[in-house]
């Protein structure tokens, strides 16, 4: 499989030919961009309709990893013939658009991280909706709003757009009331500079003038203070990273793909259920029809590799809380914070409390419904969302928990990292390790799942893929907080709206509004149900989840004062610390989707992708990029993927 932008591809033209074919794309791409008609996808990779589309001998394919990307190879390589086995180390599949049952005063109800926007330009994603024919299981949000703190700036509106750049542009200025706020100055070289940057993307010219910066340092050279304030910002978080921590060439790419380069404007749908019946739930039931099998709550022990390839792979089924070893980092904003002798490893709803003196660990995920655990002055540990609280030892002193904190004891310790196992208990036991074999191995778990993966990988693993993988870094974490409250309110703006200037929230979905069971709720209690989200929060600011929990309360009185005076029913909260970081410096060395490995693939958020795309689609395109590779060595037709214009209409001045 080539590459989009292959270099020795572009060294075997000419100069002339370059030139010809750089004047006769800039014309077609001014044409293209026609305010008259919609550019239409880019194809990056059509399928050959002369090969094969089923394999016609027997080959079988282990996926590591339930979250979008590994059920899309799972979904693409199922379709073809291949004997597929998906392990997802979760309850449930999905990964971050996984969804649960949660008790809210005795009615069941589903709770997920956060809400999703299904945008218009997911093409890959949207054509495996339209194959599995649940295209109704989605309902468009209209429009989509951008609101800020303060009187600064009136808040922006994004309605359906099939006008790319510039026209976008111009609807936007026509449209915007902040227009004459933005600050943009064309005789100002510095703006100049942004204006090019923003509107001429090339993956490998933009990078390389700009992976090495932050966003934030980007910014201090000299961009108009309104358009950062009121695009940049809040479109940078919306990635999950935050802007001093973020990419500038990484900034470039979303920027292209959401709004420079993308002809369908910024609505977008949400689904009318949770994100497990609306879509998970559905492409796990396909794979299955196609024969394949799908294994949760299981762990991966080992991965065996014996002359340059994966041999093997072993796992255990249970609970999570199984005897495979596993590393985590060192939270020392935790261990600051916290009275206690305890030292902390993990973040998110994932930390441990390690005895230095016992060398005896216990985790601190409350076993009702997944909040961390707060250690207390007088050794109990209480639960923030729900009240459970637990003895020093993790034994349930009060619910609504039922079960004690899992137990574990420390195996090694490696700089600011600790190897912990799980204490055996009769679960554990009962499930011996189990081993397969395969022809071809698709590694799509999370970053810190895949970096664990690699740290107890035995055989002569490739000391470049896995210096790729050891790399990797995790954006700062994310925070969900769902309120039930007994009483409706006024909302003049989006059903799903982006914020900007609180100290943590940086979005509000008001899901009375948009789910079909919240709606019902809503209707037979006259209530509503709002959730805040916190895309890429400070660890130093907000060291627990205690403090979430009070910030996030604090400012959803600040965004509607309506509910100041209505009465929480309930609450939940999501934090985690998983998602894909893109810092500075690290587009060079970031994984593709092929290795050096013939039978190993990588496919989530987190692989270098060849065309631009983000966040849930980024996922599912890396995952059919893996199937397409594996397609392509067994001979078979590859299936078609497309993209948005590959570069920016200005490219060409850069």
């Amino acid at each position: 499989m080539k590459s989009l932008f292959d270099s020795s591809f572009q060294r075997q033209i000419s100069r002339r030919t370059l030139l010809k074919l750089a004047s006769v794309g800039t014309f077609g791409g001014f044409v293209g961009y026609s305010r008259f008609s919609k550019p239409q996808p880019s194809v990056f990779q059509p399928g050959i309709l002369s090969l094969p589309y089923h394999v016609n001998k027997p080959k079988s394919v282990i996926v590591v990893g339930g979250g979008l990307a590994g059920l899309a190879a799972a979904y693409e390589l199922g379709k073809r013939g291949f004997q597929v086995t998906l392990l997802e180390r979760s309850p449930q599949l999905g990964g971050k658009v996984a969804s649960w049952q949660i008790n809210v005063n005795g009615e069941s109800m589903m709770m997920e991280h956060g809400f999703h926007g299904f945008f218009p330009q997911y093409y890959n994603l949207w054509s495996v909706i339209e194959e599995i024919k649940i295209r109704d299981n989605f309902k468009s949000l209209n429009y989509y709003s951008v609101v800020y703190k303060g009187d600064r700036y009136q808040p922006e509106v994004f309605r359906p757009s099939h006008s790319a750049f510039p026209w976008n542009i111009v609807d936007l200025a026509v449209s915007s009331t902040n227009r004459l706020r933005w600050g943009l100055n064309l005789t100002s070289p510095q703006h100049w500079q942004v204006f090019r940057e923003i509107t001429g993307f090339n993956p490998a010219h933009s990078y390389a003038r700009l992976d090495d910066m932050s966003v934030t340092e980007w910014v201090n050279k000299g961009i108009p203070r309104g358009l950062y304030d009121l695009y940049f910002l809040p479109f940078a978080k919306s990635s999950l990273n935050s802007p001093d921590v973020l990419s500038a060439g990484e900034l470039m790419q979303f920027f292209h793909f959401y709004f420079f380069g993308n002809p369908e404007g910024l609505a977008f749908n949400g689904t009318r259920q949770d994100m497990g019946r609306s879509l998970v739930d559905p492409i796990a039931q396909s794979i299955v029809n196609q024969g394949g099998k799908i294994l949760t709550e299981v762990s991966v022990s080992n991965i065996h590799w014996n002359d340059g390839k994966i041999e093997s792979l072993t796992y255990q089924k249970g609970s999570e809380a199984t005897t495979i070893p596993f590393w985590v980092k060192a939270n020392p904003v935790l261990d600051a914070v916290t009275p206690s002798k305890l030292a902390f490893y993990g973040a998110g709803d994932r930390v441990y409390a390690v005895n230095p003196t016992t060398q005896a660990a216990i985790s601190l995920t409350c076993t009702h419904q997944g909040c961390t655990v707060h250690p207390q002055d007088n050794g109990e540990f209480h639960c923030p969302c729900h009240g459970a609280v637990f003895d020093q030892n993790g034994k349930v002193v009060s619910g609504p928990a039922q079960r004690d904190l899992p137990q574990f004891k420390v195996m090694g310790k490696a700089e600011d990292t600790l190897q912990l196992v799980a204490v055996e208990t009769a679960v554990t036991q009962s499930n011996p390790p189990e081993t397969l074999q395969a022809d071809y191995y698709v590694i799509a778990a999370d970053i810190p799942g895949v970096q664990n993966l690699f740290a107890g990988m035995t055989g002569e693993v490739p000391a470049q893929v896995k210096q790729q993988v050891k790399q990797l870094a995790v954006a700062d974490p994310f925070a969900v907080c769902r309120f039930w409250f007994d009483r409706d309110f006024p909302w003049e703006q989006s059903w799903f709206t982006s914020l900007s200037g609180y100290r943590l929230t940086d979005s509000i979905t008001l899901y009375h509004r948009i789910q079909d069971d919240y709606i019902a709720w809503a209707e037979k209690t006259g209530g509503s149900v709002v959730e805040l989200h916190a895309y890429c929060y400070k660890e130093k600011e907000f060291p627990t989840q205690a403090a979430l929990l009070s910030t996030f309360e604090q400012e959803l009185h600040e965004i509607v004062p309506d509910l100041k005076d209505a009465t929480i029913l309930h609450r939940e909260l999501v934090n985690q610390k998983n998602f894909a970081g893109f810092p500075p410096g690290s587009y060079r060395d970031r994984p593709s989707t092929e290795t050096l490995a013939a039978n190993l693939l990588f496919a989530g958020d987190w692989v270098k992708m060849p065309f631009p795309c983000g966040l849930m689609e980024r996922a599912v395109s890396s995952g059919l990029l893996a199937s397409n590779a594996i397609l392509e060595q067994e001979g078979l037709q590859g299936r078609t993927l497309l993209t948005v214009k590959p570069k920016g209409m200005l490219s060409f001045l850069a």
